[in-house]
């Protein structure tokens, strides 16, 4: 299935414009977004007690279990400090990227 094309109403007549965006729906979301997120949210492993709530709550899936602790795949992360909001110990902050 592809999404593409736009079209407008100009002066009562139907005006159909030429493909200006094509986009796969297989592709969605597979592009990474870490050269436009302004922070990032970093772990305290130390004080992390791997409760998983970061996980739950996080809209884009990148925060997955392992026995470390929760790993971020930052490729994907667009920085929406949800995860650092809902940690009930505070152990993810946001910190500005370089």
């Amino acid at each position: 299935m592809r999404i593409s094309g736009l079209r407008c109403w100009k002066m009562g007549n139907r005006e159909e414009y030429p493909e200006i965006i094509t986009i796969s729906t297989k592709e969605i979301g597979s592009e990474p977004v870490a050269h436009w997120r302004v922070v990032k949210p970093v772990i305290k492993y130390e004080t992390c007690i791997k409760c998983w709530v970061c996980v739950q709550y996080c809209p884009e899936g990148v925060i997955k279990e392992s026995e470390k602790g929760p790993i971020i795949d930052y490729r994907f992360c667009k920085g929406c400090a949800i995860c650092a909001n809902e940690c009930p110990v505070n152990a993810i902050k946001m910190v500005r990227e370089v």
